[in-house]
C-alpha cells in the first residue's frame, strides 16, 4: 500500500502510479498524515513532494521528514502540466483554487489572465477540482485527469509559468535500500556553533573526499530568528568508505547529524 496526498487525481498519486501501477493506493490530507502513516506502518511506502523546478524545495515535507522516524527510499521526476478545469468557460471565471505550490507555480498566468480573480488555497489539486464543483463561477488549477473524476471541462491547458516544470517527489519507507553504485544521500545538519567557518568546515569534509554536493539548503529550526538546519544531497550511498568516513568527521562537528536516507538517484 502506498501513501499519498489525496483526494483522488492529486500528482502525487500520479507519482505512485508511477513507481507502482498496480499497487493498493490511500489517501491522506497532508504531507504529514502520509510519512507518520508509513512511520507506524498504515501505509508500506508514502510518496510525498520533495522539490519543484519553479518554487523550490517543499518545506513542509522537510519538517516532517525530521520529525519522523523514515527513510528516503527512492526518488520520481514527475513533469508537471497543469490546467485550468471548472464547470463554465474562462469568461466566468471569478474565484480559482489550488494547492498553494500549485498556485504558486502558475503565478504569472493567473496575473495575466484572470487578474482579478480571487484565490483560495486548498488541501491539494484534486481537492480543488473536487470543491470547483459547486460553483460555475470557480475554477481549480489541477491535472487534466481531475477533470473528468470530477465532472469538469479543461478550460486551458499547460498553465504553469515554465514547461520546464518538474517536481521531485521522495518515496520514503521504513527501511534503507541496498547500495546500488549510483545512490544519492539526503542530510540534514544542525550546527549549534555560530563562528565563522563553521558550515564552511563541514562541508570541507566532502570536499576533500570527493564527494559532489548536488544541494544545499537552510531552514529555519524554528529555535530562534537566523537559526537554521541545512539540508545537503550529495552523490554517494551513506555505506560507502568516502561519505562514510565524512558523516563520522561531520558528527564530531554538528549538534545534529541526521541521514534522511540513501537511495537510488534518478538522473
Amino acid at each position: 500500500m502506498i501513501g499519498v496526498l489525496g483526494p483522488e487525481g492529486t500528482f502525487s498519486e500520479k507519482a505512485a502510479r508511477r513507481l507502482s501501477p498496480g499497487a493498493e493506493i490511500r489517501y491522506f490530507r497532508d504531507f504529514e498524515e502520509v510519512i507518520s502513516a508509513v512511520e507506524v506502518g498504515d501505509a508500506d511506502l508514502g510518496v510525498v513532494p520533495l522539490e519543484n523546478s519553479l518554487e523550490g524545495s517543499v518545506g513542509a515535507t522537510l519538517d516532517s521528514l525530521l520529525r519522523h522516524d523514515v527513510e528516503i527510499v527512492g526518488e520520481i521526476n514527475l513533469r508537471i502540466r497543469h490546467c485550468l478545469l471548472g464547470r463554465g468557460g474562462a469568461e466566468g471565471v471569478r474565484v480559482i483554487l489550488s494547492h498553494p505550490q500549485a498556485l504558486a507555480q502558475c503565478r504569472g498566468y493567473i496575473k495575466r489572465r484572470f487578474p482579478e480573480a480571487e484565490l483560495r488555497t486548498t488541501g491539494s489539486t484534486s481537492h480543488a477540482a473536487r470543491l470547483a464543483q459547486e460553483f460555475p463561477e470557480m475554477a481549480a488549477i489541477a491535472d487534466a485527469e481531475a477533470a473528468g473524476r470530477y465532472g469538469l471541462a479543461v478550460i486551458e491547458r499547460d498553465v504553469q509559468d515554465s514547461d520546464e516544470n518538474v517536481t521531485r517527489f521522495a518515496v520514503v519507507g521504513r527501511s534503507a535500500p541496498a547500495p546500488t553504485g549510483r545512490d544519492k544521500t539526503s542530510l540534514a545538519l544542525y550546527l549549534e556553533r555560530t563562528e565563522p567557518g563553521a558550515l564552511w568546515e563541514v562541508l570541507g569534509e566532502f570536499a576533500t573526499r570527493g564527494i559532489n554536493l548536488t544541494k544545499i539548503e537552510s531552514r529555519p529550526s524554528r529555535r530562534a530568528l537566523g537559526d537554521y538546519y541545512f539540508f545537503i544531497d550529495l552523490e554517494g550511498h551513506a555505506s560507502d568508505p568516502q561519505v562514510k568516513e565524512a558523516l563520522a568527521r561531520i558528527r564530531e562537528r554538528a549538534a545534529v547529524t541526521r541521514v534522511l536516507g540513501s537511495y537510488p538517484r534518478t538522473d
